[in-house]
């Protein structure tokens, strides 16, 4: 398959020790990016994609290529699928695998010593060697804890060094089971990474001579080993802020503490800190690590004192902008390289001799959703993607083929459309999935750091489409100047088009559906809106809607020019032709794909030249492009090209079709995912560019692709497996903090899709690591949706007045509760001793229980205070309140109230409260706490009505946080608030028996809320595809017209019926004519007339269908008689009972059954039947055209032929009869044509030509054309069925080069079954001489003169194509892989196309010394010679002249003289056409 010229890959994944590396001989780079490996080609000064490795099923924790030369291509991986697998990176194939680990794997390296060694560990601890060229292991479990990161040493191949996440660092010996040999004690945290010093030996560097420490007690453990005397030094980093280089000699282990940041760490800063350290190869006394911010330091390990470090990267943006999680080094061309991977989601490459950076590769974290190309700048490419960022793609740039700059200020959400401006450079608008709209500068010096202009409306939903159009009302209107002269105009998933100013954000936006309804006066329901495309020039707009309908609007009014009825699901794209072709008549083509896998292009200039007041509706399609096998997602028009399209779909591919031919060219194939957008490049006519949901951007050229059509049956399912291994979210068992967004959705779950809705923006793995959560709160804590209801919307403690005053209640949105729920208590065991209850005053009964001395002394004080009336002492003994005044008590009840809250006890604070008369207090402090209950509701009106009327308020609102919706709508009712219940229940779909039993029992049954609800309800019903139910709820709402829509929208024969019959009983009968047409159509496919005609009858305009159908049946059954096929049909055909004339002639029959079954027995009805028949056009057949779709055209072309027939309108008859024998024709069915000449014209023409009016010339050539394709089919029969002692046949024998119209008449011969007896010679010739009309020489002259103007037409394409590919292999050179690029194109182009002999390389050598001015003259001379013939001759179809001559010669003997020298003569004048040449040749030499 072909690759991919440029990508822009998914990101690197975070938080992991050793998830990137190079191979030994410096040519690739991998990473790890979610479940698969990206494979770089750094051998050149700027990166390639070299391809993917493909097979894990979770995110890939570790990655390790091999460090010997000559196995420089193998690299291993683990994953939290618990798997490590050996990859060959060259070729991106599987080698082996193994799963001895039982949990997920998080670190693994490839011994630079040992050629087959991995060594691997996982989250519990576990250690696995594998020798994979024997296919043999060994584990250890040297520590019970969480391995973070692993290395062997470079210097003893038994060593093998281990961080752990506590901060433990262990060095093992593989070569004696479970035996440490040392474990390093000193790091506090996480230890990040290890590595190894690359030269051996601790020869002490004087640096360190006076700050290295006997470490034999904070480092633990020594086990002297004697094999240890070739030593070195070990460097670990650590999220404790510190990197240490350990030193392991003379049996002892040192430490030095060798970098350290100051000062306290916030603790969300700190989550986000990783150190890795690297030690770049032969240079042991120089250090490279990460820092803070995403700087990367150098140090010099010989400088004494405090640590001198350098920074790489010495101009400004050269550094990354977040944490580095992985260095990695390699040497290309005597320069040691760095590679770093970060959480910028940028891949560095730095020069460590000059410490500057010397190339960038950007990369995705997310979905991509959208492309576009800036109009202005035509190489300007902007990327929507997942992970709330806008890249914008450079793609002319020359010096950095990945000039990538990114914008994310204030978006905080995935990016799911984009729309440059038309005309203003650098203006790009934006959309996301959480409905915000807004505009960035990219053009502006400081763009980077300056945020966007945001649109102050904000959708429901995700954004679908975003385009730039002129103002419509109310924008448009005013003096020229006061209003911009383009707008933005956005959809979202809620089905609504705002039009935004984009020099008044700040303002409302407007409901362009409020502008439809006044100008078109529409009173029904609008359907809710799912695609934006304004035309080229601005005057014509067309919506996609939801139901599958495209509207076509004029500009500036909105006025509804048409409604195309194509798709029957939602419209995810339409794209409109450009305006810059050489034939006008394309611009109005406009191309559109939905959820139904099929792409329609219609033609809307007649609609727009159409003077019809009322909107039309369109049935058919002017193209159909067939091929794909899920959802249509997005299309695009090639700016090079007429009629050239392509299509990005859910199948995981992208097509280029040939719109005129309803071809498909070209198919891509290089995703590993979904295709959500393509676009062709405005620059190159072989380059497009796609997203998908694999977090990729491909360019790829269409001239090297293999596939010519989209996958089919086992390809297809093997791609939907290839996609369906994707990482699963796996739930953390964190706690979720406030604000974080509902959990996501697994992603096999969003594999298959909602059909009822436009590419559902789906969830991405972005993060990809233990700590994603903390990032995912950074990007979604802003979402406004999700946040908690702050406190503020209950009412301050104790805030009495606002009893008097209640407010409207207003309902929250269905989010559940966000703080933790109470813990529930245990049930008590009925077998344990029951237990005491819990006292009501703990602290005044345990001051009860002190020493006697202490009880004597407050009854001293008790005394003093009674007689005295005061007592100092008593203040401070609040358990004496018991025994003293009221306030006293008041302050014990109180503290003691308070231990109650403190202790989780709110009942018995309650309880207290009531006591003591203060129950505004308790509810007030309940209600904030949200702790109401029923008992205390129950009590409120003891407090007054308003407080009631307020706790019954708060109450609900606590249930609406614990989703007891019904329940908080009862007690809403018991306060009346009847309204506030309603749209509770109707927010939160509760409708059948709550929100509607409501409203029609509490309410008037005019109130407009019960039309809401009803159409609330149906439109969910409608959603999840519950469409009788939703026809119900239209119904009750008093909209029959919405009712008959959804009706319709299943598209059924049985739900098309009903859905007619309902809009016959509304009135509606223009639409229920459209449905009962389309359900007769339904029921034609299955072969059910009977049905078909029950349909049709009740509808009085579509009499003529009806006259259609009968015929269509009659003919069915008259081809099914005369061919009858063994075959059993799965489907039996349902027939009329009718009684048939067998005697009389085809049409008689046909008029009879009409006049007697179907009630045409006027001459009134017959006109009107035939004036509507003759309104309809149906489009040309070709060879794609179904073979039913063409049997029921021409039978429309019969039908008018039968009723011209009637009416005695001869010269009609013979031009509708020639259509439907024309029509068989260019369908490709010889035989149809055949039995139709036969059925309809048994005797031939000549009664017809009598009967035709002698001065009408134009009837005259319809009636010649006629008998030249009935002389055709007879000559046919002729030459398939000889008299059987004739040797003619054999004598003249079956050219075996013969014209491509004779291979298709004799494949057809096989089809047929006609058996024709032998037939005196006498008859033959007679027969043959009728034959004569198909040697007309003006026609043949014609013909020659129509090849010869394509013929030229084919020369210039071949040129045009050749100079393409020219350039294409010029700018290959360019890009320094010229030689490989001609190799292969050589071989393919020998292999492909070998010529068959010496002529054909002569002929070829000849077109190549034409020249385009000879060509010119040359088309031009042809075209003035086709002027010269007379028009009558062009206007009808006729059989190929030549192709008559050439079976006329083969029949042979039998041939009458005077033909066959009349058939030489044409050979040898027009005959020179190299389809004919061998043929020819035979007969003339």
């Amino acid at each position: 398959m072909a690759a991919a010229v440029r990508v822009l890959p998914a990101s690197p994944n975070w938080y992991c020790s050793r998830c990137s590396d190079t191979s030994g001989d410096g040519r690739l780079f991998g990473f790890a990016a979610r479940h698969r490996i990206s494979v770089l080609d750094v051998s050149a000064a700027t990166p390639t994609f070299h391809g993917e490795l493909i097979g894990h099923t979770e995110r890939i924790a570790a990655f390790a290529f091999c460090p010997h030369r000559e196995h420089s291509a193998l690299c291993a991986s683990g994953s939290d699928d618990g798997s490590v697998r050996l990859w060959d990176a060259a070729g991106l194939a599987l080698r082996a695998e193994h799963g001895l680990h039982q949990n997920a794997i998080t670190a693994l390296h490839w011994s630079p010593l040992v050629k087959d060694l991995i060594v691997s560990g996982d989250e519990k601890g576990v250690i696995v060697c594998y020798w994979h060229s024997r296919s043999d292991s060994q584990q250890f479990f040297p520590e019970p804890r969480t391995i973070f990161c692993l290395t062997c040493s470079p210097h003893h191949e038994n060593l093998v060094a281990i961080g752990y996440k506590d901060g433990m660092v262990v060095i093992i010996d593989i070569s004696r089971k479970k035996e440490v040999l040392h474990r390093l004690r000193g790091h506090d945290d996480e230890i990040h990474c290890l590595a190894w010093c690359p030269v051996p030996g601790e020869g002490r560097l004087p640096a360190w001579q006076d700050e290295l420490q006997e470490g034999d007690v904070p480092n633990g453990e020594l086990k002297q080993d004697t094999a240890m005397k070739k030593s070195c030094y070990l460097a670990s980093g650590s999220k404790d802020q510190t990197i240490r280089i350990w030193s392991c000699t003379r049996g002892r282990i040192e430490m030095v503490p060798f970098f350290s940041k100051g000062g306290a760490v916030d603790p969300a800063v700190k989550e986000r800190i990783w150190l890795t350290v690297h030690w770049p190869c032969g240079r042991p006394t120089e250090i490279v690590s990460s820092s803070f911010g995403g700087e990367l330091l150098h140090w010099d390990l010989t400088q004494p004192g405090k640590r001198k470090w350098t920074l790489l990267g010495s101009s400004e943006g050269q550094n990354h902008s977040r944490i580095v999680f992985n260095l990695c080094s390699l040497k290309h061309q005597d320069k040691e390289l760095l590679l770093s991977i970060s959480m910028d989601r940028d891949v560095k490459c730095w020069d460590l001799s000059t410490l500057d950076c010397s190339w960038t590769m950007p990369s995705l974290g997310g979905f991509v959703y959208s492309l576009a190309f800036s109009p202005v700048d035509p190489g300007c490419l902007a990327i929507g993607v997942g992970d709330s960022m806008i890249r914008v793609w450079n793609t002319l740039s020359m010096s950095n083929i990945y000039d990538v700059k990114t914008y994310w200020q204030s978006i905080k959400s995935k990016v799911t459309a984009l729309a440059w401006h038309p005309a203003k450079e650098g203006c790009l608008a934006f959309g996301t999935d959480d409905g915000k709209v807004g505009i960035f500068d990219t053009l502006s010096s400081s763009a980077k750091n300056k945020p966007p202009q945001i649109s102050s409306t904000y959708h429901k939903r995700t954004v679908y489409t975003l385009a730039w159009g002129p103002p419509t009302p109310p924008l448009s209107s005013g003096e020229e100047g006061e209003h911009p002269s383009v707008t933005l105009y956005s959809c979202a998933g809620e089905g609504i088009v705002f039009q935004h100013n984009p020099w008044k954000l700040s303002g409302e936006a407007n409901d362009i559906n409020k502008t439809i309804r006044d100008t078109n006066s529409i009173k029904h329901k609008l359907p809710a809106r799912t695609e934006i495309s304004w035309k080229p020039d601005g005057k014509l707009l067309a919506l996609g809607n939801e139901d599958g309908s495209i509207e076509i609007f004029q500009a500036p009014s909105l006025k509804l020019l048409c409604t195309i009825q194509q798709h029957h699901k939602l419209i995810n794209a339409i794209r409109w032709h450009h305006e810059h072709g050489s034939d006008p008549e394309l611009s109005y083509l406009i191309a559109s794909g939905s959820v139904n896998a099929i792409i329609y292009v219609h033609n809307l200039k007649s609609v727009i030249e159409s003077t019809s007041e009322s909107p039309l509706t369109i049935t058919e399609p002017f193209r159909t492009l067939v091929g794909h096998t899920a959802k249509v997602t997005s299309l695009s028009w090639s700016p090079h090209h007429e009629g050239r399209l392509v299509s990005a779909c859910y199948d995981g591919t992208a097509q280029v079709w040939d719109v005129m031919k309803e071809e498909p060219l070209c198919n891509y194939r290089g995703h590993q995912g979904r295709l959500l957008c393509v676009q062709w490049s405005p620059v190159d006519s072989d380059s497009i560019y796609t997203g998908a949901d694999d977090f990729s951007v491909h360019k790829w050229l269409i001239s090297k692709q293999e596939h010519t059509r989209p996958p089919q049956g086992k390809k297809s399912i093997e791609l939907e497996k290839k996609r369906s291994i994707q990482p699963k979210v796996k739930a953390k068992k964190k706690k979720k903090p406030v604000g974080k967004s509902p959990t996501k959705q697994d992603l096999s779950d969003a594999m298959n899709g909602d059909e009822s809705t436009k590419d559902t923006v789906l969830e991405e793995n972005g993060l990809s690591d233990h700590e994603g959560e903390k990032e995912a709160q950074e990007t979604e804590l802003p979402n406004k949706d999700c946040m908690a209801v702050p406190k503020d919307t209950s009412l301050s403690a104790y805030d009495y007045s606002s009893f008097s005053s209640s407010k409207p209640f207003v309902t929250p949105k269905a989010t559940p509760l966000k703080k933790d729920p109470p813990k529930e208590k245990p049930a008590p065991d009925t077998s344990l001793k029951k237990r005491k209850p819990r006292s009501l005053l703990p602290f005044s009964t345990s001051m009860d229980h002190r020493s006697k001395d202490e009880l004597h002394q407050d009854c001293l004080r008790l005394a003093t205070y009674h007689n005295e009336g005061v007592s100092p002492d008593l203040q401070n003994r609040i358990h004496l309140g018991l025994f003293t005044d009221r306030a006293s008590l008041h302050n014990m009840i109180d503290v003691e109230g308070k231990y109650h809250l403190e202790n989780g006890h709110p009942e018995l604070f309650q309880q207290l409260m009531l006591w003591k008369g203060d129950m505004k207090g308790v509810l007030q402090a309940a209600a904030e706490r949200g702790e109401l209950t029923d008992q205390l509701v129950a009590i409120s009106p003891m407090v007054g009505y308003q407080a009631w009327v307020w706790t019954v308020e708060a109450f609900a609102k606590q249930l609406c946080f614990q989703e007891q919706y019904v329940k908080a709508a009862s007690h809403l009712l018991s306060i009346h608030k009847v309204y506030e219940a309603v749209e509770l229940l109707k927010v939160n779909n509760f409708y059948r028996l709550e929100a509607i039993v409501i409203a029609k029992a509490r309410l008037r049954p005019e109130d407009p809320i019960l039309k809401d609800l009803y159409t609330s309800w149906a439109a969910l019903l409608e959603k999840d595809g519950h469409y009788s139910m939703a026809a119900k709820c239209y119904l009750g709402a008093s909209s029959p017209y919405d009712a008959v829509k959804v009706l319709a929208k299943k598209g059924d024969a049985a739900s098309l019926k009903t859905a007619a019959e309902l809009a016959l009983i509304s009135g509606e009968e223009e639409l229920s004519a459209s449905l009962s047409f389309r359900c007769a159509q339904e029921m034609l496919l299955s072969r059910n007339w009977v049905g078909a005609q029950e349909v049709l009858q009740q509808q009085k305009t579509l009499f003529g269908q009806r006259l259609v159908f009968c015929l269509n049946e009659l003919l069915c059954k008259c081809l099914s008689e005369r061919n009858p096929c063994n075959r059993r049909s799965p489907v039996p055909p349902c027939y009329h009972s009718w009684e048939l004339n067998r005697d009389a002639s085809f049409f008689d029959m046909v008029i009879e059954v009409w006049q007697k079954m179907l009630g045409m027995d006027t001459t009134e009805k017959a006109t009107c039947a035939r004036e509507q028949l003759r309104s309809i056009e149906h489009p040309p057949s070709t060879s794609n055209t179904h073979p039913k779709q063409v049997l029921f055209y021409i039978s429309h072309d019969l039908t008018l032929a039968a009723l011209s027939y009637q009416a005695a309108a001869w010269d009609e008859a013979v031009k509708s009869i020639l259509d439907a024998v024309a029509r068989s024709y260019d369908a490709g069915n010889f035989t149809l044509m055949q039995e139709i000449c036969s059925i309809f014209l048994p005797e031939g023409c000549e009664n017809l030509r009598d009967k035709l009016d002698s001065t009408n010339s134009q009837s005259t050539d319809a009636c010649r054309s006629l008998e030249g394709f009935v002389a055709y089919g007879l000559l046919y029969d002729l030459w398939w069925n000889p008299p059987k002692d004739s040797p003619a046949m054999e004598k003249a024998g079956l050219d075996p080069v013969s014209c491509p119209t004779e291979q298709t008449a004799l494949e057809c011969k096989t089809e047929s079954n006609s058996e024709t007896n032998s037939v005196s010679l006498a008859d033959r010739q007679s027969k043959l001489n009728g034959c004569k009309v198909l040697l007309s020489e003006e026609i043949a002259a014609l013909q020659s003169t129509q090849r010869d103007i394509a013929e030229v037409q084919k020369i210039l394409a071949d040129m045009i194509h050749q100079h393409q590919q020219q350039r294409n292999n010029l700018q290959e050179s360019t890009n320094g892989s010229i030689h490989e690029n001609n190799t292969h194109q050589s071989s393919e182009n020998e292999s492909d196309e070998p010529c068959s002999d010496s002529s054909q390389i002569n002929k070829d050598e000849k077109k190549e010394t034409v020249t385009l001015p000879e060509l010119t003259k040359r088309l031009l001379e042809a075209k003035q010679k086709l002027a010269e013939f007379p028009d009558s001759l062009k206007v009808f179809p006729f059989p190929d002249v030549l192709e008559c001559c050439l079976v006329l010669l083969h029949i042979g003997a039998q041939c009458p003289p005077e033909l066959r020298e009349q058939a030489l003569d044409l050979l040898r004048k027009h005959g020179s056409a190299d389809v004919y040449g061998k043929a020819v040749r035979k007969f003339l030499t």
